[in-house]
């Protein structure tokens, strides 16, 4: 049972990180079923989690590409009913400086997501440099 029910607030903020791996093969698929995937964020196992945003974070520079969030639902990604596609951004190309910011892109999610559900992310087009992610979350 959640914490606060009558309105629901989350509990405790929930971060998700990136892992050590930049976020920069393509992936063209249509399903999620096949190819490089990035995992950004798993939802708290016993309540669920409110997602806020997905903060992407260019690493240096890179092409063009569209990032495309995934939401799985917890469990595997190679069976195409288990995924859906809700939402894609731009992503701009980006050059590297030590004088000016490179940028930031930032995606607005605003829902729960049940227990044990997914966020994963591919990109149109392959990048050099690559993106690290961070999911602004809370857990209920």
């Amino acid at each position: 049972m959640a914490a606060n029910t009558v309105p629901i607030f989350s509990k405790a903020p929930l971060i998700g990180l990136s892992d050590a791996t930049p976020i920069l093969t393509a992936n063209t698929t249509t399903d999620l079923t096949a190819g490089t995937i990035y995992l950004l964020f798993t939802a708290d196992a016993t309540n669920g989690s409110y997602v806020d945003k997905v903060i992407l974070q260019a690493l240096g520079t890179n092409t063009a590409s569209v990032a495309r969030l995934w939401i799985n639902n917890g469990a595997t990604t190679a069976t195409a009913t288990n995924n859906t596609q809700f939402k894609d951004k731009t992503m701009a190309a980006t050059t590297v400086s030590q004088v000016a910011e490179v940028g930031t892109t930032e995606i607005t999610v605003g829902f729960a997501l049940p227990a044990g559900y997914r966020i994963y992310m591919t990109l149109g087009t392959t990048v050099a440099a690559g993106f690290k992610s961070t999911v602004v979350a809370g857990q209920y």
